[in-house]
């Protein structure tokens, strides 16, 4: 033990010193040099909408993130709409669910395990990714490590009726949030199985597990039938499955390290299933339906934390009859060289090319070339998302496909033109902007309009201008003569 050790900060609590560094690590370069990707684009341009025209928008698309939208109009209307707002909630949450961790980690195996464990989880590469992003993954992380400490707390004392029920509120947020993190649910199970839960905690979970589940039902029924939003994603192969495994490598080296005796709550019994099941489940999902992405189950990483915070238990265990001074410092150094070896990561992940497109950047590229009477069209027509977000950089400029816009058609991109309509209208045109996604980045035209849209300009117009911009590609055509 160290506690005859004097160390001047010991009695901070590890969930306090995790949540500042993990807040400071999401704070670190926020705006990203002012670059905006299409999923940020999705939210941005939608909470930028009147609540009602974001309700018909979900009863269209997107009903999965119906409550992340309303959350950030909410925030928008407040603060105004820009990079930090958008961002900042996401810095916030892994904070959070950095605290959760650590607090599990002090209370089931000491100070140590806590600390080192609410460190870890804020410098995972993808917990880095996703918490300077605006999308809800991180949100469902920080309720996953509520409802995950809710669960230690109630599994080891008998919660009390409010525990459980605030339990049961959480889980229910995050489903609202994406109803895939209800596999916490057999996270979660698994644990009690393995701590021999008395029948009071089985009662009380598995009301609080049902209500929950019975609540996210009707968003996951309805949003069956937008289905065709993830058809993009493509189906399980071998080399998805790695990373997984050497996830659940890692985890089950901090599961030994935590040397588990059955039936007792510990690191073990709590970081695993909560790693592994989330991994498994959704890998089973996607045998039938390719859903496997990781910042749906990002929440799992809660878990690879828990363990690799008693790993660093074990290290300081180890140490201190052999090196009781210098034990002490088995956290910090370890600290310093894991910071050192991701500092790379860590830059790479906060630059604008970090992603696979900027929106903001081919809009100002359009500013800059566009001139009096010109017109645009997008191939595919979700790049439209440039000028919803940067409508100024398009002013004078005529979207010559748009039949019915976004917020009227309660859709994401808005409803074209049918395809002879969309050439009629080309073929009238002297100066034609296009807007698509850089080469490296795009998938091959299907649509029939976007095929419609290429063929018109390849035989009628002329290339003038080319520029490729993070991910985007702006061609600038004339009309041949």
């Amino acid at each position: 033990m160290t506690a005859h050790i004097r160390i001047p900060w010991r009695r901070t609590p590890a969930w306090f010193v995790a949540l500042l560094w993990t807040l400071a690590l999401g704070a670190w370069g926020i705006s990203r040099d002012g670059s905006l990707w299409r999923d940020e684009a999705a939210t941005w341009q939608v909470a930028l909408r009147d609540a009602s025209d974001i309700w018909h928008l979900l009863g269209q698309v997107d009903s999965v993130h119906g409550l992340y939208y309303l959350l950030m109009h909410g925030l928008f209307e407040c603060f105004g709409p820009s990079a930090v707002t958008l961002r900042l909630p996401s810095v916030i949450a892994i904070g959070v669910a950095a605290a959760c961790v650590a607090a599990m980690g002090q209370r089931l195996a000491g100070f140590w395990a806590g600390l080192g464990g609410g460190l870890a989880f804020g410098l995972l590469p993808a917990v880095q990714f996703y918490s300077q992003e605006g999308r809800p993954y991180a949100l469902v992380a920080a309720g996953a490590g509520i409802s995950t400490l809710l669960l230690v707390q109630s599994a080891d004392r008998r919660g009390r009726a409010r525990t459980w029920a605030a339990y049961g509120a959480v889980v229910l947020i995050c489903a609202l949030l994406n109803w895939l993190s209800l596999l916490i649910l057999l996270a979660h199970l698994a644990t009690l199985i393995c701590v021999k839960a008395e029948r009071v905690v089985w009662v009380r979970w598995g009301l609080a597990a049902a209500l929950a589940t019975a609540g996210a039902l009707p968003l996951i029924l309805f949003s069956r039938s937008q289905s065709a939003q993830v058809s993009w994603i493509p189906p399980l192969t071998w080399h998805m499955l790695i990373a997984p495994a050497i996830m659940l490598l890692i985890g089950a080296i901090g599961a030994w390290a935590a040397r588990p005796r059955l039936g007792q709550l510990s690191l073990a019994t709590v970081g695993l299933p909560l790693l592994a099941v989330p991994q498994v489940g959704l890998i089973g999902i996607s045998l039938f339906q390719p859903l496997f992405l990781d910042r749906y189950i990002l929440f799992s990483l809660l878990g690879l934390a828990l363990l690799l915070g008693s790993t660093l238990a074990a290290a300081v265990q180890y140490s201190q009859p052999r090196f009781p001074r210098a034990s002490v410092f088995v956290v910090p150094l370890t600290l310093v060289v894991a910071v050192a070896a991701l500092l790379p990561q860590f830059l790479i992940k906060r630059a604008p090319e970090s992603r696979v497109d900027d929106v903001l950047a081919i809009a100002a590229a359009v500013q800059r070339v566009k001139e009096a009477g010109d017109t645009v069209v997008y191939v595919p027509a979700a790049r439209r998302d440039t000028a919803l977000v940067s409508p100024r950089a398009f002013e004078g400029v005529q979207d010559i496909a748009l039949a019915v816009g976004p917020v009227e058609s309660g859709t994401l991109k808005g409803l074209e033109s049918s395809p002879e309509q969309i050439c009629e209208a080309m073929l009238r045109q002297k100066r034609i902007l296009l807007v698509t996604d850089a080469p490296g980045a795009a998938r091959p035209v299907s649509a029939r309009r976007d095929r419609a849209k290429a063929a018109v300009l390849k035989e009628h117009f002329a290339v003038v201008a080319d520029e490729q911009v993070r991910g985007r590609r702006l061609t600038v055509y004339e009309k041949r003569d």
